[in-house]
């Protein structure tokens, strides 16, 4: 009770921000491990405190920084203009059911991803960190330094997250460059959590990215910006806009066939994994005993929820198909999208669980599964409908927004719920436990997602809207999923693209198969980091590439060391401060936002300092991360 008291009061302050923050400035931050930290700092006053205590109140909270992207849809139906405002139980529903059925989707994949493969999970595996510190396995003076590690990582990414804050320095450097008459951009975020991502999943996954990187800004940019950008003056906005428009639905494209790929390259350990739950089940229920740590909740429990929530889906998408022009067409809609939410369900938890456990949960791009959920969601309904979708597009585009809202809640929890299930493993906990607190944490974030989406709906508007004001928010992805939907029901979507990154993503596929064959699998080319490479930001990507090549750097130092094992968990350990530091100032930051209404409230540096910024913060950036590594690295063992 004390957990489930604590982890709810935690994820209600959590969504309330990351809601907020995402509609702000288009962004979520990850509460996983800021509600370790927190669990640890409230819990060790009381007596009989446990680490697997402490993660139930980090998977309670870790609900907060995913089920609140639900932001990236539902917006949408504001923007066309079909919602009004966000009414209370349909919105909570909405969440609640596609929360729950991200926890019941992905308890069967646990044996298939988290026990039973090598991804790296690199977000699960700093929480653990976190949560151990204070294991009583360990000698005291290990478990000091572990400590030490921890906060000088975390004291190093929030003294610079700060300056950025302050505008003492930038937090990215990039700039545009011509190609012969295109251009490209290169450049990066300065942000020392993605130097601990990279650390953390390792050189395979960050090379990876950074062939992703290659294929996007070395070569596509350049071409579609041929002849676009002006001849002298700044070219970043008609390379950012090409991106924006060009490139990032080519990486969609690639991400879709390469998920689909992934999902065959899986299925068999899914189909293990599933048939290894059903064994568990009846062993339980034969009397026979279970680990702890292999008891997730009954696999028919699991069956039947899943099977349970179709109807209460399917009456909200009868409630909101009355008395609209296209309800002629209830009947055919409900059974298609409560068959498609039924089965898409599994293959979308299966890709964004594989997703978090390449690069964690909070750099993993969601929004993509939008874009392909409403890509197949608005294709199955404009084939259902027929010549319908050319005479009431608005009301199909909303529709279709609204089934996908359900799908995109599975997605968002299936992102996190495998991660938790990681550090789950890793500190001991029972699994079925941590499943029961996710679904709990779910219920506390769809409490307060409502009101939070109508209270920025009255005080700020979003742009596109009727109505929209000069402070509207621009909730970008939201308006995304929406253009999307009204490309396709008004046929202005352009599907090259799209099949572009598909047949990237082929050939992708082709290089890896052909790596493991001629390396005994020792060299890989994920097809999926490679598409992620190439729908993320430049500044993402090139950061985690260059963390991973530093953490290998550092682990092959600590494998000619004297105690290679014990060095190396210091460089995890200070990986992990490195997320932890910016990911709690983040948080504070998040609220002292809300609190004064302004994206920049503690800026204090005045405007025309922003060139000599970035060069300030490109060095304080290289000092931080050479001095804490090298500090490390001379540590007496």
């Amino acid at each position: 009770m004390r957990a489930v008291i604590l982890g709810g009061l935690i994820t209600l302050v959590f969504t309330a921000a990351n809601v907020y923050l995402g509609l702000k400035v288009g962004l979520t931050f990850a509460t996983s491990i800021p509600a370790a930290v927190i669990s640890m700092a409230v819990l060790r006053r009381f007596r009989h405190h446990t680490v697997v205590e402490n993660n139930i109140v980090q998977t309670i909270a870790s609900a907060a920084g995913t089920l609140s992207a639900i932001i990236f849809v539902l917006p949408g139906l504001v923007m066309v203009g079909w919602w009004q405002g966000f009414p209370y139980w349909t919105t909570l529903l909405v969440c609640m059911i596609g929360g729950v059925l991200g926890v019941m989707y992905s308890i069967p994949l646990r044996r298939a991803l988290v026990t039973g493969s090598d991804l790296p999970f690199p977000e699960g595996v700093a929480a653990a960190e976190v949560l151990r510190v204070g294991d009583e396995s360990r000698s005291e003076e290990e478990n000091r330094r572990g400590l030490r590690a921890i906060v000088a990582g975390a004291a190093s990414s929030a003294f610079f997250s700060l300056l950025g804050a302050l505008k003492a320095v930038s937090t990215e450097v990039s700039t545009a460059l011509r190609v012969g008459t295109g251009g490209t951009m290169i450049g990066g975020s300065l942000s020392l959590a993605l130097i601990g991502v990279g650390h953390l999943v390792g050189i395979t996954v960050g090379a990876a990215m950074f062939v992703g990187v290659l294929i996007s800004h070395g070569v596509l940019l350049p071409l579609f910006t041929r002849g676009e950008v002006p001849a002298s003056g700044n070219i970043s906005e008609a390379v950012s806009a090409a991106f924006r428009n060009d490139v990032r639905f080519i990486g969609a494209g690639a991400m879709a066939v390469a998920a689909l790929w992934t999902l065959l390259k899986i299925i068999g350990p899914i189909a293990r994994g599933i048939y290894s739950s059903i064994l568990s089940s009846r062993a339980r229920q034969g009397g026979q005993q279970v680990e702890l740590i292999e008891r997730d909740i009954p696999f028919p429990l699991v069956l039947g929820s899943i099977g349970v929530s179709m109807l209460p889906i399917g009456l909200l998408l009868w409630n909101f198909l009355r008395g609209t022009e296209i309800s002629h067409h209830t009947g055919t809609l409900i059974l298609l999208s409560v068959v498609f939410t039924l089965i898409s369900g599994l293959l979308i938890a299966a890709v964004c669980g594989y997703m978090a456990g390449l690069i964690g949960a909070s750099n993993s791009p969601i929004s993509s599964m939008g874009i392909i959920t409403v890509l197949a969601t608005a294709l199955l309904i404009k084939v259902a409908t027929g010549e319908e979708s050319a005479t009431n597009p608005t009301a199909l585009v909303a529709y279709t927004l609204f089934t996908a809202a359900v799908i995109f809640g599975i997605a968002t929890i299936s992102n996190d719920n495998l991660q938790d299930l990681k550090t789950g493993q890793l500190v001991g906990a029972t699994p079925w436990k941590q499943q029961v607190a996710l679904i709990i944490g779910v219920v506390f974030g769809s409490l307060v997602i409502p009101p939070i989406l109508q209270l920025m709906l009255h005080a700020f508007g979003f742009q596109g809207a009727e109505g929209a004001g000069p402070d509207a928010l621009a909730a970008p992805q939201a308006a995304l999923m929406s253009s999307v939907s009204q490309g396709i029901f008004g046929g202005t979507l352009d599907w090259g693209k799209v099949g572009l990154g598909a047949l990237i993503a082929v050939g992708i596929i082709a290089i890896d198969e052909t790596l493991g064959r001629a390396s005994a699998k020792r060299l890989a080319l994920p097809p999926l980091a490679v598409g992620m490479g190439m729908y993320l930001p430049l500044g993402l990507t090139i950061v985690i590439a260059l963390g991973s090549v530093i953490g290998t750097l550092y682990n092959r130092y600590a494998a000619r060391s004297a105690h290679p094992e014990k060095l190396t968990r210091l460089g995890t350990l200070l990986a992990t401060g490195l997320i932890v530091g910016e990911s709690l100032f983040g948080v504070l930051h998040a609220g002292i936002i809300a609190a004064t209404g302004k994206s920049a409230p503690l800026g204090i540096f005045p405007e025309g300092y922003e060139g000599a910024a970035q060069w300030v913060g490109l060095i304080v950036f290289v000092l931080l991360v050479a001095g804490i590594y090298r500090r490390l690295s001379s540590s007496p063992q």
